[in-house]
This record gives structure tokens, sequence and C-alpha cells, in this order.
């Protein structure tokens, strides 16, 4: 078996190509020049083929971000803070599955930087977080540039196929 893509209905081997190439690039490598590697059983693990394709996902959407100066991890951060103020350093930990030491170095990063707040909850325990005036400004932004990332997945696997995946995806994230 080797690692050669099968493309997708619609796509063509060049098109096959020039993605891997343009994903090679994201990395700093010139696609040109590597050699074609066999995954032999690879090619047929899901966990495998998950993990690359959220390494692209992760890479597509940070090269996209950088000028905000947030990336993956921050970006949904953000989101969760957002959609809900006042939420608990814990209940993030959780929700977004991210555990609580890294957790804690991205809060204070995002803190540093001015675009949340830590404020003591009833729990003497505990803070609330919500976003500052900047943080809304910066995920208000982030959001935007999250849609692009999202119609270049769609536009490369199709709408339909994008849609299906998330069902499929969801299936596995919540239960």
């Amino acid at each position: 078996m080797s690692n050669e893509r099968v493309p997708e209905a619609g796509k063509s081997e060049d098109d096959c190509r020039q993605f891997r190439s343009g994903t090679a690039a994201h990395q700093g490598e010139d696609a040109a020049r590597l050699p074609e590697v066999d995954l032999d059983v690879l090619n047929g693990h899901l966990g495998y083929l998950m993990r690359r394709a959220q390494l692209w996902m992760v890479r597509d959407f940070n090269r996209r971000v950088t000028s905000l100066g947030v990336g993956a991890a921050q970006y949904s951060v953000l989101v969760v803070i957002g959609a809900n103020p006042g939420l608990s350093q814990m209940a993030v930990s959780r929700a977004l599955g991210i555990e609580r030491g890294r957790l804690v170095h991205v809060l204070d990063s995002l803190e540093a930087r001015q675009l949340i707040q830590r404020r003591k909850s009833m729990s003497r325990h505990s803070h609330a977080l919500h976003l500052t005036p900047a943080g809304r400004a910066a995920l208000n932004e982030a959001k935007l540039i999250g849609q692009e990332h999202e119609e270049h997945v769609a536009q490369w696997i199709g709408p339909e196929q994008r849609e299906r995946l998330l069902r499929l995806l969801r299936g596995f994230a919540f239960s």
C-alpha cells in the first residue's frame, strides 16, 4: 500500500498532488523533493488518518490567524468563554478536553494580552472567566478567519462531505 491518495469525487490526481504540496509547504518543506513513503497499514488506521487530518486543520487555521496572535487552542478557549461568560476554569477545561495545567498557560497568555479577565466567583476556589472588550474584538475577527478556514476545507472535500464528516465526528466527540 502506498501513501498515494485516492482522489475524491471530482478531484484529479493533480488536485491531490497540489493539495499535498500545499500541505508540505505549510510545514516549510519543498514537496517536490520529498520521496514517496509507503505507509503500509497506516493508510487503513482511522486514528492515524484522523490525527494527520487534525494536524493539517490546525496548521491551516494557525497560518490564517497568525496576524491576530491567536492559535487554535486560544481560539477555542475564547469561543467558549465568549459563549459562556462567567464559566470556571474547570468547566472550560472539561468542555474543551484541555488538561487543567495546559489551560492555565493558555489563560495566562490571554490574560497577559488583556483578552480575558479572571474575576472572583461566588466560590472562593474558582474564578469566573470573561472576555474583555479587546477579547471580544479579537474573537469576532478570529471567527471570521475561522469561517474562511472552514470554507477552505469545504472547497477541498465538498460541502456535503464536510457536513457528513461533522456528523460522524460529533458522534465520537460527544458520546
